[in-house]
């Protein structure tokens, strides 16, 4: 996932164990910023029975299958990059898993994904002011060194082509180059923020990227005709975590690896104070000559009435590759894998067809639900909903209405008898960064659900996305509650309305 602002309201309260009650949560009150409750609200009877809601919850908490399904999924195929072989492996292996839980069908959907890249071996290491190894990554879609590179850092800080040419042209071949300033973090073993310090830090963020983004943009281009040694980029995460992205929308003439935010704050500091920096780096990545055929894992069971009727529920399946991919998005592949479970082993008859979907490359700009929207257009009209997972292993702590703040007390009624697995909130919101956004063109009605947050901050893209991190009692919550809504949607008495279509079709 794309990591986006934090959360509006979140919610926080551990998973308290079911229980046969289903009253509804107390009525929050209203917050002043919350839109949703000037809105007039469509009636939406939700028409579920208490007794499939109950073997649902029954299933989902009683006999969960979450553990050891995501335990094989990332420490036994491990990270999952589109294109990769273990993509491939993680598609097969969730196609069977479907199958074993009683899907009605089940199928792999392929779609052409731009130039793979494959992470060889990194070293880097400090020549400079002292020796030292370093912790580094190529940052991805980034092309190796040509045997080890060694050469003296530069701070880019140029804000306009003519303040770069007057400063630093023709001097940067061979140099390699940090185009950011530091990135400012507060000192977690330190006393707690005050709001001044706050508000400090925050000017110093604001001044940091204004100060990079003018030329930033048009900076890669020039940059490579200076004949630089390549870019070195931040991990931006505390305590030696880095940080991952990249995209073949975005192929870097040049390498790029990123190291801790304490060692690229070293160099700031080193540089500032007239020092020279050396580094040299040996990295070895390769490409493919071409795009590439990768897939998505599909599973359905078949409505009892409206068949043709979709709710969908998604995540991605494809990771980044420090770590294994647990909590993005190992768990909310789960989440969904288990919800199927769930639905089929509670014995409940939906009466739309609920389909499952796990897309990949997602993490490189949402290009599998992207396609896969544009794959389905036809079908996209007589979606019910898109429903999403992509922010952690933490609990479901309610919905954004993304834009459609006349479902409000739809959702809470949705929310309503799951209470024993609350507490939910319901607000007006938007997430982004997610594959729900690839329906929303088409005017579907998508969401993705909130979340908390269990540390997703430094989990995310970093090398500690692994199975220790996950939270099994939050992950299995969240598989419930996923499938009960998704029932829920599936069974009422009429179908959403939909928005107008965005003009020319789509993302």
């Amino acid at each position: 996932m794309k990591r986006t602002a934090p959360f509006l309201v979140i919610l926080t309260a551990a998973c308290a164990a079911h229980s046969s009650s289903n009253a509804p949560a107390p009525a929050a009150a209203r917050p002043a910023w919350d839109t949703a409750f000037t809105v007039a609200q469509r009636a939406v009877g939700v028409a579920a029975s208490r007794a499939d809601i109950e073997a649902i919850v029954r299933e989902g908490m009683d006999r969960s299958h979450v553990g050891d399904d995501l335990a094989y999924l990332a420490d036994v195929i491990g990270p999952r990059l589109t294109p990769s072989a273990a993509m491939k492996r993680a598609n097969d292996w969730t196609a069977t898993k479907f199958r074993q839980y009683g899907m009605d069908s089940t199928w792999l959907e392929s779609w052409r994904f731009g130039r793979g890249w494959d992470r060889g071996m990194i070293s880097v290491r400090m020549k400079a002011p002292h020796q030292r190894w370093l912790n580094a990554a190529s940052w991805a879609w980034a092309p190796g060194t040509n045997g080890p590179t060694s050469g003296d850092v530069v701070y880019v800080n140029a804000t306009t082509r003519e303040d770069f040419n007057a400063r630093f042209a023709g001097k940067l071949r061979g140099k390699w180059v940090l185009q950011r300033g530091p990135v400012y973090l507060w000192n977690p073993d330190g006393p707690p923020a005050t709001r001044a310090d706050s508000t400090n830090l925050d000017s110093l963020k604001r001044a940091a990227l204004l100060a990079s983004t003018p030329f930033r943009d048009s900076a890669t281009t020039i940059m490579a005709g200076e004949g630089i040694a390549g870019f070195i980029g931040s991990g931006s995460k505390e305590h030696g975590l880095l940080n991952m992205s990249g995209s073949p929308a975005r192929i870097y003439p040049f390498p790029y690896f990123v190291v801790d935010n304490e060692t690229f704050g070293q160099m700031h500091r080193l540089l500032a104070k007239g020092e020279r920096v050396t580094v040299e780096a040996n990295i070895q990545n390769s490409f493919t000559p071409d795009s590439v055929v990768v897939y998505y894992t599909v599973g359905e069971i078949r409505g009892t009435e409206r068949p043709d009727e979709v709710v969908l529920l998604g995540a991605h399946l494809d990771s980044w590759d420090l770590g294994t991919g647990t909590t993005d998005n190992g768990t909310g592949s789960i989440a969904v894998l288990e919800a199927a479970r769930i639905l089929k082993a509670s014995g409940v008859r939906p009466r739309r067809t609920i389909r499952f979907a796990l897309f990949s490359g997602e993490e490189e700009g949402l290009y599998g639900s992207k396609m896969y929207a544009q794959a389905h257009a036809a079908e996209l009209p007589r979606f019910q909903s898109v429903l999403v997972l992509d922010n952690g292993t933490g609990r479901i702590t309610g919905m954004a209405l993304q834009g459609r703040n006349e479902l409000r007390d739809m959702w809470r009624d949705l929310f309503a008898p799951l209470s024993a697995l609350g507490p939910f909130h319901v607000r007006a919101g938007n997430k982004g960064g997610t594959d729900h956004l690839s329906f929303l063109p088409f005017g579907v009605p998508g969401f993705n659900y909130d979340q908390e947050s269990r540390g997703y901050d430094h989990t995310h893209h970093s090398q500690i996305d692994t199975y220790d991190h996950a939270v099994l009692g939050d992950l299995r919550q969240a598989a419930t509650v996923m499938a009960a809504t998704a029932y829920e949607l599936a069974q009422l008495n009429e179908q959403l309305p939909h928005l107008p279509r965005v003009a020319a079709g789509g993302p």
